[in-house]
């Protein structure tokens, strides 16, 4: 994520959210209440939608025809709109810091939005992810990927000595061979392998010493 981010208040008014739209070449920001916490975004296509809006109300009443109506578009609230609080899509769609890269993707995906506001436990903002966040994460080299792997997950996380597990990474998908002391440790070995940045896959080629019956 990139923690300096650029934000609206709720009483940020419309004209101030284009100019920080235009001038930090962005397509939207989140928008936050006194104490920091996320409560909307406003984008690029909520300010369209307002002039689009404006736009039909003001043509309708020359003719004195309703507008037409325009689907999925909130014209009579965003036409009126003239802060962020009005303007903004709400509630916002968020992600907190330990969630996967994958996971966040999948997210900007469903709900079709380029940016994600990173927030704490309580909802307050501490980053932002962008697309092209996530693609600089998957672009990172194998060699990167096996080095994290064996520094975070295998010696700091798990405590394991040194060349009790092979690492091998090809395209970002991780091979990982070797005998562990316990059962149990497998399966955390795969899962924390998996939330290393870049990693695209598991391949889990790990064996039991001494099985402890563990499960």
């Amino acid at each position: 994520m990139t923690t300096e981010v650029v934000e609206a208040r709720r009483g940020t008014s419309f004209k101030d959210v284009a100019r920080l739209l235009h001038r930090h070449r962005i397509s939207g920001l989140p928008v936050l209440d006194h104490d920091d916490k996320v409560v909307g975004v406003v984008s690029q296509t909520d300010l369209v939608h307002r002039r689009t809006g404006r736009h039909d109300r003001e043509r309708a009443q020359r003719s004195r025809a309703p507008a037409p109506p325009r689907s999925g578009i909130r014209t009579d609230t965003a036409s009126r709109a003239t802060t962020a609080g009005e303007l903004m899509s709400t509630p916002a769609v968020t992600v907190h810091p330990e969630q996967r890269v994958a996971d966040a993707a999948r997210v900007m995906e469903r709900h079709h939005v380029d940016r994600l506001p990173v927030v704490d436990e309580e909802d307050r903002l501490i980053g932002i992810a962008t697309r092209r966040d996530l693609l600089r994460v998957f672009l990172r080299t194998d060699e990167e990927i096996r080095r994290d792997v064996i520094a975070d997950v295998l010696t700091r996380a798990m405590c394991l000595p040194p060349h009790a597990v092979t690492v091998s990474v090809l395209d970002g998908m991780v091979t990982l061979k070797g005998q562990l002391e316990r059962h149990g440790d497998i399966p955390l070995a795969v899962r924390s392998t998996w939330r290393v940045d870049g990693v695209i896959g598991v391949v889990n080629d790990l064996s039991v010493r001494v099985d402890d019956g563990s499960a």
